[in-house]
């Protein structure tokens, strides 16, 4: 496992994190067990950071994280939780105020909540969930995380940005109160390039990419006929509309996966070719996609010439009601 260097906190963080969304619930299927085993496996590959939220099961997930720790007391794990929005809206909406997703009072309350689950005195990162950049210059979130930092309740503060919005964040990183910043980022979405990673390396803010295989279509096995169990959250996500054209996208792809990759593997190579990125965090259930996903950080990179056809292969997407 490699390591990159955490922005401005310093940390060490490995090029493979663990995105703990899938043992919350969202996603069917997830079980406690196979998913301690995978945990587990992560740690003994290199794995270091991992990355949950309150509202992955409230709190189940970030109950499943504290237990990790406590198995590898001889490891430095570093993990990042989530306050979600107070009204439950994601994403959040152009005009909410402040007080509709994180009053100061609120994000105290969820950074102790997070404590309990996790069973530990300090969150290394504690990030907002959803964020609006017209909250930038209220200095009431301002004071609020400061004061949490100042007590050692929070060693560094992040933002997580709303799907297909690089863009909103940017304000905020001017205030230099905030230390990362998590965003979607793969072959599809390349947008975060054009400005935010570039504000990123100027202010030492640490990249943290999310949806590195665009919620499964960039593993190449998704068709026009996929579907999933009852409840699980990819059926609200991948209505027709999205699911015909991110198959489309994704079998043209295939062509461009080198002898011996999967399109998964090419996804995760692909990412970690900007040297913006400080760590990505696919989900990771199966013991299987622990193994193949942390072997993408032996430090072979992709032929530039790869890399040049796949920024060719950028989608442009805007939020629609059904992309949360």
């Amino acid at each position: 496992m490699h390591s990159r260097r955490f922005g401005r906190t310093g940390w060490q963080i490995g090029e493979i994190g663990y995105g703990m969304w899938g043992m919350g619930g969202d996603w069917k299927g997830s079980d406690d067990s196979e998913a301690e085993r995978s945990l587990d496996r992560a740690v003994e590959l290199g794995v270091n950071f991992f990355d949950t939220a309150f509202a992955y099961g409230n709190g189940h997930s970030e109950s499943l994280l504290g237990a990790l720790m406590r198995r590898h007391p001889d490891r430095r794990l570093y993990f990042a939780t989530k306050i979600p929005p107070k009204n439950r809206q994601w994403p959040s909406i152009r005009g909410e105020e402040l007080d509709e997703a994180f009053p100061p009072e609120y994000i105290r309350e969820y950074t102790e909540r997070s404590l309990d689950n996790l069973g530990t005195d300090s969150i290394d990162l504690m990030q907002f969930h959803v964020w609006e950049d017209a909250w930038a210059e209220d200095e009431r979130w301002q004071v609020a995380t400061q004061k949490l930092k100042d007590e050692g309740l929070v060693q560094a503060w992040g933002v997580s940005i709303n799907r297909w919005e690089p863009w909103n964040a940017t304000e905020t990183l001017r205030t230099g109160l905030i230390d990362s910043v998590q965003v979607i980022y793969n072959i599809f979405d390349q947008n975060p390039e054009d400005e935010l990673f570039p504000l990123c390396r100027e202010l030492d803010v640490a990249v943290i990419a999310r949806v590195p295989f665009d919620e499964g279509t960039l593993t190449g096995t998704l068709t026009r006929e996929s579907t999933w169990p009852e409840g699980d959250w990819r059926n609200s996500y991948f209505v027709p509309e999205n699911l015909h054209s991110s198959v489309e996208r994704a079998d043209a792809l295939k062509p461009l996966v080198p002898d011996g990759m999967t399109m998964a593997e090419m996804a995760l190579r692909f990412i970690l070719a900007n040297p913006a990125v400080g760590t990505i965090i696919p989900g990771m259930r199966k013991l299987k996609n622990v193994e193949s996903n942390v072997g993408a950080s032996d430090g072979d990179a992709l032929p530039s010439s790869l890399l040049a056809r796949l920024e060719g292969h950028r989608w442009e997407r805007e939020p629609k009601s059904w992309s949360g």
